[in-house]
């Protein structure tokens, strides 16, 4: 403990362009700790530190600047080193975008640290000296993280509580608490060993508190590995269900000129035979391809339409992502466009359509569309006008299939969200396309929040990617079949069944953490006002 110390002590002390850069390089470090690297242990190294920094940070509103600046380049760099994946976006199209890259890659890490300053600032007026103040940290970066995935439309993109989801026996514990719940934990139990540098005059067993947080991860690993020994799903009886992942490049999926490559593509490997007991699609009942499937509108295209009937064999029903139009109902307004999931018989026809409530900033809409758009600017999928909302979330009714929740794109990272309010669905569909962001941690993160949902809800997912990782998940997290990023080909599975009963997350959502902060806030504002 004496040679720990002797680390903190320094820490704590500096100040400066010293403490910035020891806030920034903790948290550049700390995007180890999510996908695809999933090191979370690291965040035992790089929490304490901020701990210490929060130490030092002084009293009065000159130590609330101070806590505030060291979250703020503690999230700086933790937001720069896991998002850089980001602005390759703006690469595709690079004589349009290419000149905003430094503000994409720069701004958004930048605006998001805003939340961790917050985060500490909070911390630090809820600071004792001891061991309660890791209950501070823990209790106001949560609530930090929780505002970051909520407002201006929310981005709870790799919450700290999503390094613990990287290994599947801690996941479990989601379906309680979800992923702010796993967050609060996080950053109690890897913020804990900063006691260990504490003097005794302020801690009298340094090692107790490290010693807890132990004890509880080692019991939400065997509680979680249990419930992975002892929960069986079964399948959809009658169900065969084919996932396409073409592996298109961006720049063809949004040029019309590649109409029929992609349909070519498109059908050949939605035929391909997946072993020699295989015989392509009169193998399956559904066939399903990613979001934004066609460089076109397929209300303005029939052929395209009849080409889908000529494809599909008798009672096989394809699923797809597609824009789509709905045409102006006067020369004064603009079509609407929108980002939809459509249901396609094997005659050609569109049984069902779901649009996207959740649409991304800058990537489907700009804010202040109609004042930006006259300023020159436009989000990356450059429709006119930006993409239209959907109405509202809703089940998915796909013939011969139980009821669908559907999620495009980056729906499915916001906990809590991705199911209607009305029923429960027996399982979710995610259509994306991440081919935006290449061979970068981006695409592998995106798989780890799709995941994580399955577990917090109850509920298998079908996972549809443009260039990967399309997967089938079963309701606790397990991996039945998938798809390497990058690769092209097809996934042939059976669908899972939901869990029995829907867990207590699925029940109760945020609610019983959010009463769990309130209690923590008057707890530790109590403790504090004892130690005046």
């Amino acid at each position: 403990m004496k040679q720990l110390a002797a680390i903190a002590y320094p820490v704590v002390l500096a100040w400066g362009w010293r403490r910035r850069m020891i806030a920034f390089g903790a948290g550049i470090l700390s995007a180890l700790a999510m996908a695809p690297y999933d090191l979370w242990p690291v965040l035992a190294v790089t929490l304490p530190v901020l701990v210490w920094l929060i130490d030092g940070a002084g009293s009065g509103t000159a130590g609330l600047r101070s806590a505030f600046g060291a979250g703020w380049w503690f999230g700086f760099g933790y937001f720069l080193a896991g998002l850089y994946w980001t602005g390759m976006a703006l690469l595709v199209e690079a004589d349009q975008f290419a000149w905003a890259l430094p503000f994409a890659v720069i701004a958004l890490p930048a605006g998001l640290a805003l939340f961790t300053g917050l985060g500490t600032l909070f911390a630090r007026l809820l600071w004792t000296p001891g061991p309660l103040r890791i209950l501070a940290f823990a209790t106001g970066l949560t609530v930090a993280e929780w505002l970051r995935g909520h407002v201006l439309t929310g981005f709870p993109w790799n919450s700290f509580g999503q390094a613990l989801a990287a290994t599947p026996a801690l996941a479990q514990t989601a379906s309680l608490v979800g992923l702010w719940g796993l967050t609060a934990i996080a950053l109690f139990a890897l913020a804990s060993p900063a006691t260990l540098a504490d003097p005794p005059e302020t801690t009298r067993r340094p090692w107790l508190l490290p010693a807890l947080a132990v004890l509880l991860l080692a019991a939400m690993a065997a509680l979680g590995a249990y419930r992975l020994a002892t929960t069986q799903t079964g399948t959809v009886e009658g169900v065969r269900l084919r996932i396409m992942q073409p592996n298109l490049p961006q720049d063809d999926k949004f040029r019309p000129a590649a109409k029929q490559k992609v349909m070519q593509l498109y059908a050949s490997l939605s035929e391909r035979a997946s072993g020699p007991e295989r015989t392509g699609l009169r193998d399956v009942t559904h066939l399903f391809w990613p979001e934004s499937a066609f460089p076109f509108f397929l209300e303005r295209e029939p052929d395209a339409l009849a080409t889908i009937a000529d494809l599909l064999p008798p009672g096989v029903v394809l699923v797809t992502g597609a824009a789509r139009v709905e045409e102006a109902k006067s020369a004064q307004e603009r079509p609407r466009v929108y980002n939809s999931i459509r249901v396609i018989g094997d005659d050609g026809g569109i049984l069902a359509t779901y649009d996207k409530t959740h649409l991304v900033p800058f990537g489907e809409f700009l804010p202040l569309q109609s004042y930006l758009e006259r300023l020159g600017l436009q989000q990356l999928t450059r429709v006119r006008g930006g993409f239209t909302p959907g109405a509202a979330r809703r089940a998915l009714s796909i013939p011969r299939l139980p009821p669908a929740s559907p999620n495009i794109c980056y729906e499915v990272i916001f906990p809590g969200s991705v199911t209607p309010d009305s029923s429960r669905p027996a399982w979710l569909l995610n259509v994306t396309n991440d081919a935006w962001f290449g061979d970068t941690p981006g695409p592998y993160q995106h798989f780890a929040q799709a995941r994580l949902r399955t577990i917090e809800e109850g509920l298998p997912l079908v996972r549809v990617a443009n260039n990967g990782i399309s997967a089938v998940v079963d309701p606790v997290g397990r991996i039945v079949r998938a798809l390497p990023l990058g690769v092209d080909g097809i996934i042939d599975s059976e669908l899972p069944r939901p869990l029995m009963t829907p867990t207590f997350y699925a029940r109760f959502g945020d609610v019983p953490m959010i009463v769990g902060i309130i209690l923590m806030i008057t707890i530790l504002f109590r403790a504090r006002n004892v130690a005046k």
